[in-house]
């Protein structure tokens, strides 16, 4: 498939801009229609929203607040009321807007929105049209029919804020407000794009081998968020997965093609002809980047596990986003390499490889001689790290799931304001206040309910509202804000003592009990959810590397970055460390749904690295059957482009937090430390310490389960050699010994065809392989001692060497000439 996409390039090209435009043009017309369902039906939360629609099936649009303060006196003061009515009746005259119900009236209902002391005031305001989120607030959209709802927001902000004067502070909250509020789309996404480019440049030195990736990546991307986009109005896909199918999408979009280039840039510095080594690399990292975006597809697709409805959307979109980043990567990506050629390596490599010719060099530098460092201190090192990462993963501990709020956008926002000053005029509880809803309740329970619950500490007030359609509804304010323990346990407190103490039959919704009901749902499917997605990793990997403990040793290292990640995420939003430093705005609990999507994400990540890193050092093994050479060469060849492209995933995810989106910069912050941890201290550090530290037994696999399980290549094919070197591997597990090399040239060029055999002193042949295009081989010896080594090729003669073989694995290079054979 590599070689025809290179062959065809041209017709692969426009196959992918036709079908990106395609998208473009059909995504355009149709719009969006994103809804964010956080129902869990037969929850608490659940049968009370479904009783309100009952009772309130005609209510109106969303809402949202204006919220006045004054400094000295009061909001009823002509000074005040002659400025605020004339701007509340400007904006119940804007279209879009249903109805503003303001303070200065003859109402009871009027009265209570003046707090108690009367320096604060509020109007409700009511859009016309239905939000598909809850709590019900007009969400700005981006698609037409949305457009003058948006528009009127905006009227809104401007017209209240305009109206404010010397000791008068104007503000407006609401989910439509907020929207408007946020950083212009794609903001993040393009400073993302930007950092990687830079990050790839100083890793490439070539214009041209930096571009790949973010062409390569713009293209799954935007195929996937163009797909997103129809598919939305097909099945229900909340606003927030487009952003979280972005976040991911860019980070493997990059990194796969990132891995393909290098190997590529490798076989031309080798002397490959730039169409071999086009196919070579896709034929190696291509298999492995497939194989890799297949396990972040199973980490995702574990989510619908949990049976929670909100994430089905968000498996959809970033599961489509990582499936069209991998179909790039290994099918537009030989294409650009078709039409780029030898320029993806920079001029001053371009210069060397035609004077100094191929290089054949051993990987050295800063990598390899961390490589042989991890081989000589193991246990060291190993233990330097497992303390590094449980210091990261202690603040996990006292981890709280709730929801987040207005109360956690950034100071200088109006919403943020809004928020502030109604809790300090009308209690912290008034921001989010609860419903108890239930159907033919007698009058004298619900007053005994009503008067239960007034007596409660940890409510402010309490107000029975008049039945409709044979519901009773009663709405309460806590004294404590949405986000409080203490909330939690008043609902707690309601559902299990007020309602059956007063003989109501009732349930207790709002949008804290939601998320509390979400929270609690969460945590009860997490484990399954956990052991889901380790489960399926484990089995792939099992196959892939033909190992239990390779497998077992990610499925812990996975476990152990996560812990790690939600440690940082705890420190910071959770604990304040920071929050505001970064603009993110204030601390809270972490919401509900995160850590399943988070896990998701971060098992599909780390089992990305971990297969990159593996695979070369399985593709050693398999060669030499020498474990310490195995993981020595595998780090030495992979950490540095795995910490480079942990770098790139870093920028893209840390760019989210310019997304305006409290959830969304919790994702980027999350995923950015745990790629970091990840690739700098778990696979460059603590995963080869314990594979050295195992030795062997990382690649020991039950003879019964070899037989049964079927093969998965993640490596290039190389029968002749793959086969030999699953004999000597046999070889050495009986106690016998193995012998493996290259066959060169007097030129240093590698002998394929060569035939090598090796046979005892007597004469004996005890192992015979023929070497493929890089020249190896490997054999295995019944046990140490001398043996003699045959080699011959066609045109090169054949000769005889005597050799003494250890116990060990023995590396033997042979130069083969027309004269001779000299080792």
């Amino acid at each position: 498939m590599a070689r025809w996409c290179y062959r065809h390039r041209l017709v692969v090209l426009v196959l992918w801009v036709g079908v990106l435009f395609g998208l473009g043009t059909a995504g355009s017309s149709a719009g969006t229609d994103y809804s964010n369902d956080f129902s869990l039906p037969g929850t608490d939360s659940a049968q009370a929203y479904d009783l309100l629609e009952k009772a309130f099936p005609d209510s109106a649009g969303d809402a949202g607040t204006v919220v006045w303060r004054v400094d000295d006196g009061s909001v009823r003061d002509a000074s005040v009321r002659s400025r605020i009515e004339p701007a509340l009746r400007e904006i119940a005259a804007m279209k879009g807007i249903g109805a503003v119900a303001g303070p200065y009236g003859d109402d009871p209902a009027a009265a209570a929105r003046i707090s108690e002391d009367g320096r604060t005031a509020f109007a409700e305001v009511s859009f016309t049209e239905q939000a598909n989120s809850v709590p019900t607030e007009l969400a700005q959209d981006v698609v037409d029919t949305a457009q003058d709802v948006v528009d009127t927001a905006q009227n809104v902000v401007d017209t209240a804020r305009g109206a404010g004067v010397d000791g008068l502070e104007v503000e407006v909250g609401g989910q439509a407000i907020a929207r408007i509020q946020q950083p212009h789309a794609g903001t993040s996404e393009l400073v993302g794009i930007v950092a990687a480019a830079v990050v790839l440049f100083l890793a490439f030195g070539s214009l041209f081998a930096m571009l790949l990736p973010i062409v390569v990546a713009v293209f799954g991307v935007g195929t996937g968020m163009l797909g997103t986009m129809l598919l939305s109005h097909g099945t229900p896909i909340p606003d927030l997965a487009p952003l979280l199918g972005s976040l991911i999408g860019l980070g493997v979009g990059i990194d796969y093609a990132l891995f393909i280039v290098t190997r590529h840039r490798r076989g031309l510095l080798r002397g490959d002809a730039t169409e071999e080594s086009a196919v070579a690399a896709l034929n190696t990292s291509g298999r492995a980047v497939v194989f890799a975006g297949a396990t972040v597809c199973i980490a995702l697709a574990g989510m619908l596990v949990t049976n929670l409805r909100f994430l089905d959307g968000v498996v959809i979109a970033a599961s489509l986003t990582v499936v069209l980043s991998v179909l790039a990567a290994v099918t537009l990506l030989p294409a650009l390499l078709g039409f780029i050629g030898t320029r993806v390596l920079s001029r001053r490599q371009r210069r060397a490889l035609a004077v100094d010719g191929p290089d054949r060099s051993e990987p050295s530098g800063l990598a390899a001689r961390w490589s042989v460092r991890v081989e000589r201190r193991p246990k060291a090192i190993a233990a330097i790290a497992v303390v590094v990462m449980a210091a990261l993963a202690v603040p996990v501990l006292s981890m709280r799931l709730g929801a987040t709020d207005q109360g956690n956008h950034q100071e200088d926002l109006t919403t943020r304001q809004a928020y502030d000053i109604l809790a300090d005029g009308f209690g912290p509880g008034f921001n989010g206040p609860l419903v108890v809803v239930a159907q033919g309740a007698e009058p004298a329970a619900l007053e005994r309910l009503v008067s239960g619950v007034q007596a409660d500490e940890g409510v402010a007030r309490a107000a029975l509202a008049p039945p409709a359609n044979g519901v009773s509804v009663v709405r309460i304010v806590p004294t404590t804000s949405p986000q409080s323990v203490e909330t939690n346990r008043l609902i707690d407190r309601l559902r299990g003592d007020l309602l059956p103490d007063a003989g109501v039959e009732g349930h207790v919704g709002g949008v804290t009990a939601v998320f509390k009901d979400f929270a609690a749902q969460t945590a009860d499917r997490l484990p399954y959810f956990v052991g889901t997605i380790i489960g399926l990793g484990f089995v792939l990997l099992m196959i892939a590397f033909r190992s239990l403990v390779v497998p077992l040793t990610a499925a812990l290292m996975n476990l152990v970055a996560a812990a790690a990640s939600f440690g940082v995420l705890v420190a910071i939003f959770q604990w304040g460390w920071g929050t505001e430093l970064i603009g993110v705005g204030k601390e809270g609990p972490i919401s509900a749904f995160l850590p399943v999507i988070m896990l998701s994400l971060l098992f599909g990540l780390s089992m990305d690295y971990q297969v990159f890193l593996v695979s070369r050092m399985h593709e050693e093994w398999v060669h030499t059957g020498d474990n310490a050479r195995a993981v020595r060469v595998g780090l030495a060849e992979t950490s540095r482009v795995i910490n480079c492209a942990a770098l790139i995933m870093i920028c893209v995810f840390s760019a989210f937090v310019l997304s305006g989106d409290m959830e969304g910069a919790v994702a980027g912050v999350g995923l950015a430390v745990a790629v970091a941890v990840d690739a700098f201290v778990l696979r460059t550090a603590l995963v080869p310490a314990v594979m050295h530290l195992l030795g062997r037994a990382n690649w020991w696999l039950p003879g019964w389960l070899e037989r049964r399980l079927p093969h998965l290549a993640v490596e290039a094919p190389e029968a002749p050699v793959r086969e030999a070197g699953r004999e000597a591997a046999g070889a050495l597990a009986k106690g016998g010994a193995v012998l493996h090399g290259f066959i060169r040239t007097t030129e240093g060029g590698p002998v394929a065809g060569a035939t090598v055999t090796l046979r005892s002193v007597e004469g004996d042949r005890l192992d015979r392989v023929t070497s493929p295009a890089d020249g190896s081989y490997i054999l295995a010896a019944p046990a140490p001692g001398p043996y003699l080594l045959v080699t011959g090729a066609e045109g090169l003669g054949e000769r005889t060497l005597r050799v003494m073989v250890p116990a060990a694995p023995m590396v033997h290079d042979v130069e083969l000439a027309g004269e001779g054979v000299r080792g």
